[in-house]
């Protein structure tokens, strides 16, 4: 009973929070498709190495979100603030220079993973890239501190910061994408669309506000989190071995993952800008349909990581064990719910038939697909890193990218000529296998052998 109340305290403003982003880029990739296939399918690339780095920003904040909660777990506050500071200073200068090397090198990297696109696209491609790409450092900041506020057990103020994030995107974007014109007697206003341009600086912006709201919380308090005497900070290596020792692991994972879904994005871009597009568009239904999923995959982190840091080993197999039941009935409803009305969703981000066909084909098999396989693949990996078992699902995760979304997606999608769909099939054998073998590590209990804080750093704090 007490597993069930604390997943609803701590899920709920999730999957508010969750509902509210994807929702916010559902719209903005709607605005980009009316534009024309050539924008969406500009920014759909340009996104594509975002979510590399958005994703390995939010995978290295676990490391923080797992010490915060151990910390939390034995009563430690002190410890836990240590570990937020020393996070927050590591991850924003990660993020500056992967900012300096990814805009040294954009040029052969965009040639090298966009080269066949057509001159319209690249040239979207670019603008939106080199003004996004400053906003590395503070989308890490962003991840950071919403990753240390959830791992104190305070996931109502992250969903706030997110959702007002988000509206002042939307807006801006608008604005900024088809221009604004208003005429009276007392007021004239005429704002230019900048299109693509504008799309890119709305978000950025949008980014930004993010980052300076997230840092005026933990600098001024929120729960048991308060930032103090940041003048006076100095680099503590025992609290960052014990950060990063999950949060480099896990960084890690989620870069190669991410690395090999942008390959499988390079085969679907030599099929075309309506295929490419398609597959933007699959993408962005298919994240609506994860909201609960990923949801619980940031609460199991917190849940699982504050009973281990109270010894209490048999309520973080019940948690586990128990989320992922719940996260597979979840999204069961929502494929439910989305698979009858699936042509409307996609017909609301294109007008061309060849783009409408193709995606609502892969949104469909997509929605028989997930309440099956896709919590096992992804809800109970969070929680045995919640555990600190960060290097087993590190080498499952790459594994299972590697050999099936990209030699099996190369395979069915370009051999044998299933285009798009043989890509997806390719990702659906990785969810396979993947939870299989995560439910035999759970079943294991070699998990639980696992240390999150080191003994250095548990001496320092007594």
């Amino acid at each position: 009973m007490r597993i069930r109340q604390d997943v609803v305290k701590l899920t709920v403003p999730v999957i508010t929070e969750q509902v509210f982003l994807v929702l916010m880029g559902v719209i903005n990739t709607m605005m980009a498709g009316n534009i024309g296939k050539e924008a969406v399918s500009a920014i759909g690339m340009v996104d594509s190495i975002h979510n590399i780095f958005i994703a390995f920003f939010s995978y290295a904040a676990v490391g923080a979100t797992v010490v915060v909660a151990h910390f939390i777990g034995q009563k430690k506050e002190k410890e836990a603030n240590e570990a937020a500071k020393q996070s927050l200073f590591s991850i924003f200068g990660l993020g500056l220079f992967i900012t300096f090397l990814l805009y040294v090198f954009r040029h052969p990297v965009i040639e090298f993973l966009y080269g066949s696109a057509e001159p319209a696209v690249m040239k979207g491609l670019y603008i939106y890239l080199i003004i996004t790409l400053a906003t590395y450092p503070f989308m890490a900041v962003t991840s950071l501190a919403g990753g240390v506020l959830r791992g104190a057990g305070d996931t109502r103020t992250p969903m706030k910061v997110t959702m007002l994030m988000n509206i002042v995107n939307v807006i801006l974007s608008y604005v900024l994408m088809y221009g604004v014109s208003f005429n009276n007697r007392y007021f004239y206003l005429n704002i230019p669309g900048f299109g693509v341009t504008g799309a890119a600086i709305g978000i950025s912006i949008a980014r930004i506000f993010g980052a300076v709201m997230m840092l005026f919380i933990l600098f001024k308090g929120s729960s048991l989190i308060h930032l103090k005497d940041i003048w006076l900070f100095r680099f503590n290596m025992n609290y960052l071995k014990s950060v990063f020792g999950v949060g480099l692991p896990a960084g890690f994972e989620s870069l190669l993952f991410n690395i090999g879904r942008l390959i499988t994005q390079i085969f679907i871009v030599g099929m075309g800008t309506a295929a490419t597009a398609s597959n933007y568009i699959a993408n962005s239904i298919a994240n609506i349909v994860y909201v609960p999923g990923n949801a619980f995959c940031i609460v199991i982190v917190t849940m699982v990581g504050q009973s281990l840091g109270k010894k209490n080993i048999e309520e973080a197999e019940d948690t586990m064990l128990y989320l992922v039941k719940f996260s597979s009935l979840c999204l069961l409803i929502v494929c439910a719910v989305v698979f009858p009305i699936s042509r409307f969703l996609v017909s609301l981000y294109s007008k061309e038939s060849i783009v409408i066909d193709l995606a609502v084909d892969i949104v469909r098999l997509a929605l028989v697909m997930v309440p099956l396989f896709w919590s096992a693949a992804f809800v109970l990996p969070a929680g045995l890193r919640g555990a600190g078992d960060v290097k087993y699902t590190m080498l499952i995760s790459i594994a299972g990218m590697w050999l099936c979304r990209i030699v099996m997606g190369y395979v069915l999608g370009i051999r044998l000529g299933l285009g798009v769909q043989g890509v997806w099939i390719g990702m659906y054998m990785d969810w396979t296998i993947r939870g299989t073998l995560y439910l035999i590590r759970l079943k294991s209990g070699k998990w639980k052998q696992k240390k999150v804080i080191r003994s250095d750093l548990e001496a320092e704090a007594i």
